[in-house]
């Protein structure tokens, strides 16, 4: 896309996309645009609807990969190169609704123990225990940990927005384990660069090493002990 991607790229961040909308959508657009060969400008209402025909019928992928491809669509054509024609009439496919994957009780503690590595058990706890996206947790830094009142500080969540979510006794005695032994600072959970935290990619590798080690064959990932955390409040009764 030459040019088109670093306009497409100034208008993202300039409304602040979080990062990983940003490369979904520029993802996205690439794949548009080497589609047709041809440059952006070139391509009209018509050659979008072409578009959509061929990722339906032939690469046949799911509601939701559909949907990102209109809304980076969209987003171009309506901020970084406006067009005559009407943006707005681009379909979006018709959203289907799954129930999430939540692991049990016993699943979630087979995981646990499964996670040999403290940090890696540090990071597990803290998103079950807390809810916490996988973003959310490998952002937290020493200073979020509030043992005072029992409480952990979301930094700039989901929507860019603070938040505060409860501190277990077990997750703080494992926190306060961890430190003793790695003392990280400042992120709780660096990488291999202390100075810059663990990503979500390796936070994920590993999920699915520890997941195998346990035995677990569903198809679970790190958003899954969110998902698991909400549901075994509700079986208990708790008003979330």
């Amino acid at each position: 896309m030459g040019k088109f991607y670093d306009l497409m790229d100034r208008e993202l961040r300039i409304r602040g996309f979080a990062e990983g909308t940003r490369k979904l959508y520029l993802q996205s657009m690439r794949c548009f645009v080497r589609h047709f060969m041809r440059p952006p400008d070139e391509l009209t209402a018509e050659d979008v609807k072409q578009y959509q025909l061929y990722l339906t019928k032939e690469r046949r992928v799911s509601w939701s990969t559909f949907n990102i491809h209109v809304c980076a669509i969209r987003f171009f054509y309506r901020n970084a190169l406006p067009v005559t024609w009407e943006v707005e009439q681009i379909p979006y496919q018709k959203t289907g609704r799954r129930l999430p994957v939540v692991l049990s009780g016993e699943e979630v503690v087979a995981l646990l123990e499964a996670a040999t590595n403290l940090k890696h058990r540090a990071i597990l706890m803290a998103l079950y225990s807390g809810g916490l996206r996988a973003s959310e947790a490998v952002h937290l830094r020493l200073e979020d940990i509030d043992s005072q009142r029992m409480m952990i500080r979301v930094a700039q969540g989901k929507g860019k927005k603070d938040r505060y979510v409860m501190l277990s006794e077990k997750l703080l005695a494992t926190l306060r384990q961890y430190w003793l032994e790695s003392r990280p600072d400042p992120w709780l959970f660096p990488g291999p660069d202390r100075s810059h935290p663990l990503t979500r990619e390796s936070l994920a590798k590993f999920f699915g090493r520890v997941r195998e080690k346990a035995g677990i064959r569903k198809r679970a990932h790190p958003h899954t002990l969110r998902h698991s955390f909400a549901t075994h409040l509700l079986e208990r009764g708790v008003n979330i």
